[in-house]
């Protein structure tokens, strides 16, 4: 029967419960209709289940849905809204994409998202379908979807092993996990198979080759074996938290689980053995539950006990660690929380009288769940360490010797008191003193002070003295009353100490986690992950730390972080190259090459691993259990954290790849429409040159020849902003600095520019008190060039373009102005952008000038700013420091 404590719903966990509730209420649902491979019917069960939602009432839209020409599939399309797909071009090939917008605005009860695995096209606005499917559910839109198996995050490798086949697009394991409800779309691998043979999944000529290679029966049979066994685990964690949610105590019998208890001995070596036999004979899962208690292990002990959780994990058990002084109790609460059926424990070899064995107390407790009792014959086996309320009794010698002692000195201080302050009073404080030996002393010491105690107190102060007889009936009580209160005493006293020791060693571990977690969480790239890693490591361990991490490509960095506090030699470093491919522990206290120095652990993530630490032990000895399972707390948040820091690379990777196709597909259309017309007049001038009619007449020569000028100067000038924009990127620019007048940077500008200024009026206004500047005249002569170039491209002939320069404060301010149209508002803050042209502007030009004229002015540590004039135009202005503090001035070249 269940106390009103165990059945009383925890406020807090309440709380929580509503709020997920809440949550969830708020978005949208998500239905996974799961299969083993392509061709089991996903799509058309998804599309059938689509119709009878609208039979509902539902507002059912079609987001995207791929029939593969299949006839049955594009049947069941008829009376469902289609959305247009969006069309994308990317490299000159028209992709068409699921139009998440659309979805948005017709805010639709259920929306149909077809290969839920799949990934984008470049310039979408999530480079994966399931992101778009995570912000439809954000925005309370159902999502109907379909998923293959070998789509998973975590079995994508496996399906590689199996079938040869690398899977490249993947949903992380978490979507399949929150999905509310998964729907298997199951089909036999023969009826597949003869689906494919009549050509309803793919056609005649592919359909053979898919058979003979990813289509074979016995893949078939493994993928199928592997989604059932997926969903039948979602369901059982679905139960496990439903329970635990609704604090049913009661197991639940839907299938077979067990749990065994195992102890720092090699007795549970034959235990877990023995449960792994079981299990497989029941097709169970099963899990492995060790009670701490508060009574230390000894260092044997947890050499053993590491063995045994190391056997238990390889087998495939669940490990779970509880702290609890009643062992059956604390089995018996984890059975009924892992919803186990059973509960094996071995056969005790014998029990004190006024105790109960183990196996009474878990039948007396377990009246829902099953106990079985495994043999305990076999030879060799130690004698069971004594405890008395609990705890052991054994401490060292020297405890022994000092509970002695105390007991004998206060009972000398005590003995020429006797007469004043009666005998009686003598054995409240010899109980006094035994109450107080547990706060420094073991158990078995303060046993032994209060047998003593009683015994002193009977030979030194009882009259008779110097005999053990006793006279008096209350003396006999006294002497009784004392051993009693002062065993019983000091027991308590020892346990509460224990216990308080077993409280702060978890509040040491949880300050450690959170103190781990708190810097991770305030990381802000690789550096600081390790950075806080190895600080917390040797903080809270003690121990030397060498960090190997996974380049983008998936390869072990052969050389350890900077941050490492260890070196380990050149024999070693294998070590870390064979725990980084197998994901395994190895080196120091292993069976796997245990010569090295220190020990390795891996840091995986869910598709690929991450890392390698090494831990070098200062002393020899290795890491306790407790310190074990804190370390792989430690490994599991840094993994977590190196796995963001490698997503949120992964993803600027992938942002500067789109936005390089972006600014390839940019630059090319812009180059390709630049260059062809200067080359086209170079070629239609060239042949006319070469035409013996029409190039007789010398004025038309000189046409020509101009016309091919002009053409090769417009060529110039974009092979020059190419260059230009090159050597910015590429941090080449250096300014060589020296003494310059703003006034001849200006006329030179527009001297060279008096082509193109043909039909504008020009003034230059450079104020008398404008000082020299320290400057690269080239540089800056190109980013006036650049303005008024821009000036006289985008201004009606007759325009106005003005030029001034005058000193302010500690710059020197040089502006560039026109009376022309400006510049749309939207646009002001993106015409230094590269590749960037206004709207509806004259063509020519790539787009890059006054990106180049920002760098350049940037390269002097200046500023510029654009601006419509109030009276129409634009204005751009430069300030240059009078007085560059931050470049050396270069000594111009002989060349």
């Amino acid at each position: 029967m269940l106390s009103s404590d165990e059945t009383r719903r925890d406020p807090e966990a309440f709380l929580r419960t509503l709020k997920r509730v809440e949550e969830k209420e708020r978005r949208g649902k998500l239905r996974i209709f799961f299969g083993m491979c392509a061709g089991v019917g996903k799509t058309y069960e998804m599309l059938q289940a689509a119709h009878e939602a609208k039979k509902k009432g539902i507002h059912v839209i079609v987001g995207y849905v791929e029939t593969h020409g299949r006839r049955e599939t594009e049947a069941l399309l008829q009376n469902l809204s289609v959305l247009p797909r969006k069309h994308i071009d990317y490299r000159g090939t028209v992709l068409e994409e699921m139009d998440i917008d659309a979805i948005l605005a017709l805010k639709p009860g259920l929306a149909l998202v077809d290969e839920l695995a799949h990934t984008n096209a470049p310039g979408s606005r999530h480079t994966k379908r399931y992101l778009d499917v995570l912000e439809l559910l954000d925005n309370g839109v159902d999502v109907y979807t379909t998923l293959n198996v070998q789509h998973l995050e975590s079995r994508a490798d496996t399906v590689a092993q199996i079938t040869g086949a690398i899977v490249r697009e993947t949903v992380p394991d978490s979507i399949f996990e929150q999905a509310d409800e998964v729907q298997v779309v199951d089909l036999s691998p023969d009826d597949l198979l003869r689906r494919m043979a009549e050509g309803k999944v793919y056609t005649a000529e592919r359909s053979q080759r898919a058979v003979a290679n990813f289509f074979r029966q016995g893949n078939l049979t493994a993928l199928r074996e592997m989604a059932l066994r997926l969903v039948t685990e979602r369901v059982e964690h679905q139960v496990r938290d439903y329970r635990r949610t609704e604090r049913i105590r009661v197991p639940w019998r839907a299938g077979q689980r067990l749990v065994v208890g195992i102890t720092p001995s090699k007795e549970s070596v034959r235990l877990i053995r023995w449960t792994r036999r079981i299990a497989f004979a029941m097709q169970a899962s099963w899990v492995a539950v060790f009670v701490e208690r508060a009574s230390p292990r000894r260092g044997t002990d947890n050499d053993q006990f590491a063995r045994n959780i190391s056997l238990a994990r390889e087998l495939g058990a669940e490990i779970v660690t509880t702290a609890d002084e009643d062992v059956a109790m604390a089995l018996v609460r984890v059975a009924r929380e892992q919803n186990a059926t059973q509960i094996i424990v071995g056969k005790p070899e014998r029990t004190l009288l006024w105790r109960k064995s183990l196996v009474a107390r878990l039948i007396e407790l377990s009246t829902d769940v099953d106990v079985y009792v495994t043999s305990g014959a076999e030879t060799g086996r130690k004698r069971q360490r004594w405890s008395f309320g609990g705890l052991a009794v054994q401490s060292a010698m020297y405890q022994y010797v000092a509970a002695a002692a105390i007991v004998f000195l206060v009972a000398a201080l005590c003995y020429p008191l006797t007469e004043a302050m009666g005998y009686q009073t003598v054995s409240l404080i010899l109980i006094l003193v035994v109450v107080m030996l547990p706060l420094r002393l073991g158990v078995g010491p303060v046993i032994l002070a209060a047998a003593l105690s009683a015994l002193t107190w009977d030979f030194f102060f009882i009259p008779p003295r110097f005999t053990f007889v006793i006279a008096k009936v209350q003396d006999w009580l006294m002497m009784v009353v004392l051993f009693m209160v002062a065993v019983v005493s000091g027991v308590l006293t020892a346990r509460v100490r224990a216990r308080e020791k077993g409280v702060r060693a978890r509040e040491a571990r949880a300050v450690a986690l959170y103190s781990l977690t708190t810097d991770l969480s305030s990381a802000k790239n690789q550096e600081d992950v390790v950075e806080a890693a190895v600080t917390n490591i040797r903080r809270f361990f003690s121990v030397d730390i060498a960090v190997f991490l996974s380049d983008l490509d998936g390869d072990l960095v052969k050389t350890p972080h900077p941050t490492s506090t260890y070196q380990p030699g050149e024999k070693e470093l294998g070590v870390p190259a064979w725990v980084h491919w197998n994901e395994k522990k190895a080196g120091k206290f292993t069976d796997t090459l245990p010569f090295a120095e220190a020990t390795y652990y891996p840091l995986s993530g869910p598709r690929y691993p991450l890392g390698v630490i090494g831990v070098r032990l200062r002393e020899n000895d290795r890491l306790s259990l407790d310190q074990e399972a804190l370390l792989e707390n430690f490994l599991g948040q840094i993994s977590s954290a190196l796995e963001r820091e490698f997503l949120n690379e992964m993803n600027k990777r992938s942002i500067a790849f789109v936005e390089s196709e972006r600014l390839y597909t940019t630059l090319f259309a812009s180059i390709s429409h630049e260059m062809r017309t200067p080359i086209t007049a170079l070629v239609g001038a060239s042949e006319s040159l070469l035409n013996e009619n029409v190039a007789t007449d010398p004025t038309v020569q000189r046409e020509l020849a101009q016309e091919i000028q002009s053409a090769a100067e417009r060529l110039d000038n974009v092979v020059q902003n190419l260059l230009a924009m090159t050597r910015l990127e590429s941090g080449l620019i250096q300014p060589r600095l020296d003494w310059v007048d703003l006034r001849d940077v200006v006329n030179s500008s527009v001297n060279k520019l008096h082509k193109e200024l043909t039909g504008h009026v020009v003034t230059i206004d450079v104020s008398p008190a404008l000082p020299l500047i320290r400057l690269d005249f080239p540089l800056i002569e190109q980013v006036v060039m650049n303005l008024v170039r821009n000036a006289a491209l985008h201004t009606p002939r007759g325009s106005t373009i003005e030029i001034k320069a005058f000193p302010a404060r500690d710059t020197g301010v040089l502006v560039v102005a026109d009376n022309g149209p400006g510049f749309p508002a939207d646009s002001l803050d993106k015409v230094f952008e590269k590749f960037y042209r206004v709207p509806g502007s004259n063509t020519g030009g790539v787009g890059l000038g006054l990106s180049i004229a920002r760098g350049f002015v940037r390269a002097h540590n200046g500023t510029i700013t654009v601006e419509n004039r109030p009276a129409g135009g634009a204005e751009f202005t430069i300030h240059l420091p009078l007085e560059n503090k931050n470049h050396k001035p270069v000594e111009p070249s002989n060349d």
